[in-house]
């Protein structure tokens, strides 16, 4: 199987096709796979449903063992799809302490970190958009 990324791609429902695109996904792409849904006050404030993940950000454990725990993302880890939470470790038998992964599908945002302003005109953006419909990229309207 050629080890090539399909910018042409647009869905399968076959599960070796939706990993090969995880897989071979390009960096900016791979970001927005980073994608973990808002809280229910986020997403009235902000008018979208997930935003991507990045450090700094307050998650909810939404599945598994750490269920209901919050806690600020500490590393996100673009090459294998997963984030570590701060305070959220594991003791292994000699003692030492190891980041648990989570997938962001998982997590819930509560809090966004907004010091990148990069960060914030996306959000903005967004914002724009959601407000005035008549705006929306797509729409040729002639008069």
């Amino acid at each position: 199987m050629k080890k090539k990324f399909s910018k042409h791609w647009k869905a399968s429902k076959q599960p070796r096709k939706q990993r090969k695109y995880r897989a071979n996904a390009p960096l900016h792409i791979r970001h927005k796979l980073m994608s973990a849904n808002l809280d229910k006050d986020l997403r009235k404030k902000y008018g979208r449903r997930s935003f991507p993940l990045r450090k700094g950000d307050s998650v909810k454990i939404m599945r598994g063992e750490f269920k209901g725990k919050t806690g600020k993302i500490s590393v996100v880890d673009l090459k294998k799809l997963r984030v570590a939470v701060e305070g959220i470790q594991r003791t292994k038998k000699d003692g030492t302490k190891i980041n648990v992964w989570f997938d962001p599908s998982n997590l819930q945002i509560k809090e966004l970190n907004l010091e990148d302003k990069k960060r914030m005109k996306a959000i903005d953006k967004e914002k724009n958009i959601s407000t005035n419909p008549e705006k929306q990229e797509g729409d040729t309207k002639e008069k």
